[in-house]
């Protein structure tokens, strides 16, 4: 009896490019939702709160950024229906930030990146289980 290894070694591969994936996206959504820790505090905040300071081109550059980590989801094999619920954090997101002063703050409060790669993980962790301990 002859033993097939082609399926495994492909399902490695898609493995690998998930965890890749799952680690540059995780750095992102990071970035954009928690990477300063403000001092004496346990308050963190990212490049979001930050380029929302900017009205119009900050917001749209921040957003951009969101989407591209949807778009990576969808990519990576995820339902429709998941993509419908982050592009829902997103948009709540965007509706926050459009308010001044208020929105800074509520940028800070709401992470929708960090939410969307939990979805996500959540996702690849039972699509592509992770081959890196």
């Amino acid at each position: 009896m002859t033993s097939y290894t082609y399926a495994p070694a492909l399902n490695g591969t898609a493995s690998l490019r998930a965890d890749d994936a799952r680690a540059r996206l995780d750095a992102l959504a990071k970035f954009l939702d928690s990477a300063i820790r403000l001092p004496g505090t346990n308050i963190r905040f990212g490049a979001d709160a930050l380029l929302n300071l900017f009205p119009g081109v900050g917001t749209l550059t921040s957003k951009g950024m969101s989407a591209y980590l949807i778009w990576e989801a969808r990519r990576l094999g995820v339902p429709p229906a998941l993509l419908l619920r982050m592009a829902g954090h997103v948009g709540v997101d965007f509706v926050i930030s459009a308010i001044p002063l208020v929105g800074w703050v509520g940028d800070v409060f709401y992470r929708s990146n960090l939410r969307n790669m939990a979805l996500l993980r959540k996702h690849l962790d039972q699509a592509h289980p992770s081959s890196r301990s």
